[in-house]
């Protein structure tokens, strides 16, 4: 037999494949239409202009080719210019200061790779984004964890985490607004996380995929403010969620140029650049879509609203956090861990969720619904569900 690495072969398995492997075709077509809260994607296509303009510059020879490593030079000014305005930066984001990634998932495999060997240790809150803890592991990077606090909507605590570094902590990591709880981080709390580790040498590494789904008017914090930020703060981004690129894989990662030098290294070896016709794609949405991103964001404020609105009325469990793509729901069973509960949703009610174990220990009683998935119109029908496995498991 071929000998495998036995650290990757201790990482878990990724688990949104195991979540669709409950329901099988024969029960689905038997029953009621699946709804698919489990993997986030939003349920719209991205815009007839982007899709035109990408036919066209399809006829140019350059978008077949590789790109500088780092990511179009155009696309990085584009993305420094909107994270100065978007986040009223005291001192201009500069171009070299962007790189360009396949993806957030590959910005935060970079980033790791460029911050820790094996043996240090990085701090992550729970629950943690499954692929976070998976790379870590991958890496043999301990993570230690912040404990989860649903009495306060899922919010860390800075002071836990000053208490749980060590000398060998290399970075806090943060996700806001969160996967997978929605959990929006006050500016209050980003700030105070990032004296934390600017005070103690470490990196905050700050993945916020999901930002341009806040409140209309929110600034996501202030933390650009200060001059000296490429010491500490490493900004991951995401283009596939609000532009609707999934399948494009393009993301960014930005920092100081001592850390984007070792990024630099580690992009040659495993991509070379991020796929061109990605950062076409994005270029062009942010030169040209922000009414349609705008519009994209008050319709996940309306589907918040909505998920509210059924909460007043109860969904079966209570509502621990909600914000940008996710609801952290826990549910009512407490004899039975979130694994079983989530694959009766799915099996009897044909609603597809991730149950909370997947997002780390300590998490037997809850579940994430990502309801960008879904219509507004159809988050009554998730929520008559959630009611309806309830009667039947409590009674």
């Amino acid at each position: 037999m071929i000998p495998l690495n036995p650290v990757l072969t201790r990482v878990a398995a990724p688990p949104i494949g195991e979540v669709r492997s409950w329901v099988s075709e024969e029960a689905a077509a038997g029953g009621e239409p699946l709804i698919d809260l489990a993997q986030a994607l939003p349920s719209y296509p991205p815009p007839p202009a982007l899709a035109a303009h990408l036919a066209g510059r399809l006829n140019d020879p350059q978008v077949h080719r590789y790109t500088d490593i780092l990511g179009l030079a155009d696309l990085r000014a584009a993305l420094a210019d909107d994270i100065t305005v978007g986040y009223g930066a005291g001192t201009p984001v500069a171009v070299d200061q962007v790189a360009i990634t396949a993806g957030c998932n590959q910005a935060f495999c970079l980033a790791i790779m460029a911050l820790a060997a094996a043996g240090d240790e990085v701090v992550l809150p729970l629950p943690y984004y499954f692929n976070h803890q998976m790379w870590l592991d991958a890496l043999g990077v301990r993570a230690v964890h912040l404990d989860f606090r649903p009495d306060q909507g899922g919010l860390p605590d800075p002071d836990e985490a000053a208490a749980k570094v060590t000398p060998r902590t290399r970075a806090i990591v943060l996700v806001t607004p969160n996967n997978p709880t929605g959990a929006i981080y006050p500016p209050s709390l980003l700030r105070s996380f990032y004296h934390l580790a600017k005070s103690r040498g470490l990196a905050l590494v700050v993945d916020e995929t999901y930002r341009d789904f806040l409140p209309e008017g929110a600034c996501p914090h202030d933390l650009f403010d200060d001059p000296e930020w490429p010491q500490t703060l490493i900004h991951l981004y995401s283009f596939s969620k609000v532009f609707c690129l999934t399948g494009y894989r393009v993301g960014a990662l930005v920092a100081g140029l001592p850390l984007l030098a070792q990024v630099d290294k580690a992009m040659d070896c495993i991509a070379i650049c991020a796929p061109r016709i990605g950062q076409e794609a994005a270029l062009f949405g942010l030169c040209n879509l922000d009414p349609w991103r705008r519009d994209n964001r008050a319709l996940m404020g309306h589907r918040v609203a909505a998920f509210l609105r059924e909460a007043a009325d109860g969904l079966g469990g209570r509502l621990v956090s909600i914000g940008a793509y996710f609801a952290y729901l826990e549910h009512p069973l407490p004899r039975h861990d979130a694994v079983d509960v989530a694959r009766g949703l799915a099996a009897r009610h044909h609603l597809l969720t991730v149950p909370g174990p997947m997002f780390g220990p300590g998490q037997g009683r809850y579940l994430r619904l990502a309801f960008a998935n879904v219509s507004t119109e159809t988050i009554p029908t998730v929520a008559d569900r959630l009611r309806r496995a309830c009667r039947s498991e409590c009674d």
